[in-house]
């Protein structure tokens, strides 16, 4: 893509996500930082986690996402008792053709909702793993590519809650960002016992696939100056230095982190990031990532700890002029 072309990608994107924007924040109401965010993570092609109690909009927000978009949509919800096959599908045996037929499970969708995925088993866990990371799944020693765009939006109850297995530091790994909900805002809420809210507020698609696509193809053109890369690196590096975490950011974060910050600039019709975007993304995108030390976390959920050790570092790393 050429810089001219890049250029006007930036300008004419932002046209199209603002009517997604829109629809989006109908459906889910007093969250327009939530709602910001997951377009960011829509366009930078990463997998979303959405972690909150029950109740307060993880499974609307998805669901309305799927529907705003043209893409195929499959929901999951995640149980104790599934297994891999209920997910990647399973290979039988035809007696009217005497082979064998893959039938292609779920997973075979544009966007996958993975409902209240921490209460599958680590087993069923792990079998998203390769989708997320390769974009293809492999049964039986054979590989299937999956459909473009490819998003798995999972949801999560808070370990603290009974029948959850806690998701592995690798696949928390492939989520791009981690985001909360929350309760709403007392006037936001009295919208939602007058008038409702959810993906039935979302008649038909506002966003083709063929769009989608081009502005994900956008996102790299986005221009990240050097000084930028070294802000974003330097706080990178205090993660894994930090005394209060036993795990700091990979190097699959930091790439987040950065794609993330063009996606940001993009949505805002920039095409070029600024050091307010690393800051406003480093916490949804470092925070399921990083361990925390036991004896800091002792007592202290580790979800909130993060966010506020995080929030430490960014204070202390100098930020570019």
């Amino acid at each position: 893509m050429s810089q001219r072309h890049a250029m006007d990608s930036a300008v004419k994107a932002p046209a199209g996500l603002s009517d997604l924007e829109a629809t989006l924040n109908q459906a889910i109401r007093g969250k327009p930082e939530v709602v910001r965010l997951t377009l960011v993570c829509l366009i930078a092609r990463g997998h979303l986690l959405l972690e909150d109690v029950p109740g307060v909009g993880k499974t609307t927000l998805a669901q309305a996402l799927a529907r705003s978009v043209g893409c195929s949509f499959h929901r999951l919800q995640f149980t104790s008792d599934m297994l891999p096959s209920d997910v990647l599908g399973v290979t039988i045996f035809n007696a009217h053709t005497q082979e064998f037929e893959f039938k292609r499970g779920p997973i075979f969708t544009h966007f996958l909702l993975a409902d209240e995925i921490n209460r599958a088993s680590p087993k069923t866990q792990s079998a998203l793993l390769e989708a997320m990371n390769e974009q293809q799944v492999t049964v039986d020693g054979r590989s299937y590519t999956l459909a473009q765009p490819f998003l798995v939006i999972a949801t999560q109850n808070p370990v603290e809650h009974h029948g959850a297995y806690p998701l592995p530091e690798s696949q928390l790994d492939r989520f791009f960002m981690r985001l909360r909900i929350g309760y709403p805002d007392p006037a936001s809420e009295r919208q939602i016992l007058r008038h409702g809210a959810g993906p039935a507020k979302v008649p038909r698609p506002v966003v083709s696939v063929e769009h989608l696509l081009e502005w994900q193809a956008a996102v790299p053109d986005v221009a990240v100056d050097s000084a930028l890369e070294d802000y974003l690196l330097a706080i990178v590096e205090r993660t894994r230095n930090h005394e209060s975490l036993a795990l700091g950011v990979s190097p699959r974060g930091a790439q987040c982190l950065y794609r993330a910050a063009q996606a940001l600039a993009l949505l805002e019709g920039r095409d070029f990031v600024i050091p307010d975007d690393i800051k406003r993304l480093a916490v949804p995108v470092f925070a399921h990532r990083v361990v925390i030390n036991t004896r800091v976390a002792l007592g202290q959920r580790a979800g909130d700890l993060a966010d506020r050790i995080l929030a430490g570092i960014l204070k202390t790393v100098e930020v570019p002029l």
